[in-house]
């Protein structure tokens, strides 16, 4: 329908081939003003010799030519500043497209995925795990209660066994005799006397020690 009210779609350039037609061209500029630098030369080394011959109207004639390669030189220099820049803001713009390309498809791709997860959604998500983590929890306090035999056992009962024996436990320790620690015998060196110098006794003192002596020994 819009081809129809429009006219047919034009294709968007290709930006490689087109970069591609611009290097193309530059080279042939190139050759180009290589071919007229050397007829430019040529002219020169003509107007030399006409000038060594003494031919001065074809030696400024060369020099005529000279200045017209040189202007084309000079043309074909701009041609090629102008395909340099225009290579440089081509790349410069599909570096800038590429760019907004991806950055529209980012936001076109966080767009689809905003839409598929609702508010509605996620609570309903949420309820769910609450709803199953009370199950659970649930589950495991039926697995953990008493059953069978054990079920009947009285919990009062029970305790008040356990402050017997605890009771029965601490009375035990408190008659346990009190033992004493034996010292240990302290250690004293022997100290060496100092030796008195015996003293000699004289004759009277002899007889009567030994008048003692006699008489200890009845």
């Amino acid at each position: 329908m819009f081809t129809r009210l429009f006219g047919k779609h034009k294709k968007e350039p290709n930006t490689v081939a087109t970069l591609e037609k611009l290097n193309e061209t530059l080279k042939v500029l190139e050759k180009k003003e290589n071919i007229l630098l050397k007829k430019a030369a040529a002219e020169v080394l003509k107007a030399k010799e006409f000038t060594k011959q003494k031919n001065k109207r074809a030696a400024l004639q060369c020099l005529k030519r000279k200045r017209l390669y040189e202007q084309q030189v000079e043309q074909l220099g701009n041609f090629q500043l102008r395909i340099h820049d225009q290579m440089i803001l081509l790349e410069s713009t599909n570096a800038t497209a590429d760019t907004v390309q991806a950055l529209q498809k980012g936001a076109q791709t966080m767009k689809a995925m905003q839409k598929s997860v609702k508010i509605g959604c996620i609570d309903q998500t949420i309820d769910e795990i609450n709803e199953q983590s009370e199950n659970m929890k649930q589950i495991q306090e039926a697995l953990s209660a008493p059953f069978g035999a054990s079920a009947d056992f009285d919990l009062d009962e029970l305790e008040a066994e356990l402050e017997d024996l605890e009771g029965a436990e601490l009375e035990a320790e408190l008659l346990k005799p009190i033992t004493t620690a034996i010292a240990a015998p302290v250690y004293v060196p022997a100290v060496k006397q100092p030796t008195r110098p015996a003293t000699k006794l004289n004759k009277d003192e002899e007889d009567e020690l030994a008048a003692l002596q006699a008489d200890m020994a009845l």
